[in-house]
């Protein structure tokens, strides 16, 4: 069964589901692949099937910081709201993990609105879970300490992968919290003290 299967959005329509795969093009990354870039024209949607991406905002001064996960079954509701009002794309969409994604062409996905009430609350559901997501990240970069943050994402992480080995360095963690390596390195130092964390060569062992 595919993941599109799963989705609840879904399950009174086979045939959205039929008309998903018939019109969208499948393609394959590697983990660390650029599947969209900012500013980049957005002439389809991506739908993932499997594996995992990550969306990311780079300020002006070239600082990112991480907005939110795209799983299996998910699309990208910030990419949907930028193709549908002929906007170039305000955030970079990377792969996480080796990933396999449909992209359903623009003019596919304004049919399927009018076409299929599903499709309309698939929509729905993720503008309403991305907009949480986003409230998630102002309220911590706002409220919450930098460690509280790290553990957080590292949290994330190893729910994403089901691991609590994180093969990832302290500049990609920094990268994805807008803040310095310097702090990252030095916070992290801190959590395995306190035995939060096991520290390796390019990876982080959550215990």
């Amino acid at each position: 069964m595919e993941p599109l299967d799963h989705i609840s959005a879904f399950n009174s329509s086979p045939e959205l589901v039929e008309k998903l795969y018939q019109n969208s093009i499948r393609k394959e990354y590697q983990a660390g692949s650029i599947i969209l870039n900012e500013n980049a024209n957005i002439r389809a949607i991506p739908i993932v099937i499997k594996g995992t991406l990550k969306v990311i905002r780079t300020e002006e001064d070239g600082r990112e910081i991480l907005l939110y996960y795209i799983k299996a079954g998910e699309s990208c509701i910030m990419s949907f709201l930028g193709g549908l009002h002929n906007e170039t794309s305000k955030v970079k969409a990377e792969a996480e993990e080796d990933a396999e994604i449909l992209f359903l062409p623009m003019d596919k996905v304004s049919l399927f609105i009018k076409e299929y009430p599903q499709w309309l609350d698939y929509i729905f559901r993720l503008y309403h879970k991305r907009f949480e997501e986003l409230l998630e990240i102002v309220n911590a970069i706002a409220f919450k300490k930098i460690d509280e943050r790290i553990l957080n994402l590292l949290d994330k992480k190893a729910a994403l992968t089901g691991s609590k080995t994180l093969q990832i360095t302290h500049e990609q963690l920094a990268n994805e919290l807008g803040t310095a390596r310097v702090v990252v390195s030095r916070l992290l130092k801190q959590l395995e003290e306190t035995g939060a964390v096991q520290l390796g060569r390019n990876k982080i062992i959550l215990m």
